[in-house]
């Protein structure tokens, strides 16, 4: 029975490197160390081991931006292949990548590997490249859609996810994003690798930034869906904490929650909205939100 460990102690990442080294670096008689790149640093590893505890098989992914993950260093022992251990790694890390709140994940496959990883669900790209100049690689990439996420009118959706990156650039380098809209209900996650503290959990302001964001983007939605237009402002705000977040950052806003009429500013007055915001680490309770938006005429129906 193979499971999937994290290497976390100097002893897990000597295995883990030395088993890379000897099954993709040394055959092409590269020294010890080149097996390792800038990313390991920001990389998520997994590796299996066998019951005497040898490393059999290693795995990473790191992400190249907000919205793409990447696979890379697979291996597995011949001893242990075509065990499925190869694909326990991969979907382990593509886990991880869909938590980071990754759009798509690529790899550059060995010709040897491009029947596994269509497998698994990845489209071979056109290109072939070399790696090291050791054999041709080809690229792949496979689109990560989250089968539980329920996205209504995804055009206004987009629009939000633009709108937060454009006016306030940290919500992507906080890796926050849409996750779900049912209309009822507004979802979002963060990245907690992005957002983590020297205790491994994530910061208190930037838990504070997403559930801001989840209310304003719950007025903005709604205010779509009313077919009106405003400015929202943040005007207070509450937070109380609970416990830290230590997996996945999750922020719901539902439509009960929000008190409030939106219907004056079609005679250019200003709203009050009250509502709030969970807070989740995974399916936990963690924090509450509560905040006050105002939302204001547009500048130009102001100066009319």
């Amino acid at each position: 029975m193979y499971k999937i460990d994290i290497p976390t102690s100097e002893q897990d990442f000597e295995d883990y490197f030395t088993f890379r080294w000897k099954m993709l670096r040394e055959p092409w008689k590269y020294p010890l160390g080149s097996e390792k790149d800038e990313y390991e640093q920001v990389s998520q590893h997994r590796m299996i081991r066998d019951t005497a505890g040898n490393v059999v098989a290693v795995g990473r992914m790191h992400m190249n931006s907000s919205e793409e993950a990447q696979v890379r260093h697979v291996a597995v022992d011949k001893s242990v292949q075509n065990k499925g251990l190869a694909r326990m790694l991969v979907s382990a890390l593509e886990s991880v990548a869909r938590s980071e709140g990754a759009e798509r994940i690529v790899t550059n496959s060995t010709q040897l590997a491009i029947g596994f990883f269509q497998s698994m669900g990845f489209d071979l790209q056109s290109e072939v490249t070399n790696e090291m100049g050791e054999q041709q690689r080809s690229p792949m990439v496979k689109r990560l859609v989250d089968p539980n996420s329920i996205m209504i009118h995804p055009k206004w959706c987009k629009l939000l996810q633009d709108t937060w990156h454009d006016t306030i650039p940290i919500s992507e380098q906080m890796g926050i994003k849409l996750h779900q809209y049912t209309g009822r209900t507004f979802e979002t996650r963060a990245s907690l690798n992005k957002n983590i503290n020297l205790h491994g959990t994530m910061f208190a302001g930037s838990i504070f930034s997403l559930a801001t964001l989840t209310g304003w983007g719950m007025i903005f939605l709604q205010l779509k869906e009313k077919g009106l237009n405003g400015e929202i402002v943040l005007g207070d705000g509450n937070i109380h904490y609970h416990k830290p977040i230590t997996m996945q950052p999750r922020a719901l806003c539902n439509i009960e929650s929000l008190t409030g009429k939106l219907e004056p500013l079609s005679n250019n007055k200003k709203c009050k909205i009250n509502l709030n915001v969970a807070i989740l680490d995974g399916d936990n309770a963690v924090a509450e939100f509560s905040g006050v938006f105002w939302v204001l005429p547009p500048h130009d129906e102001l100066e009319s």
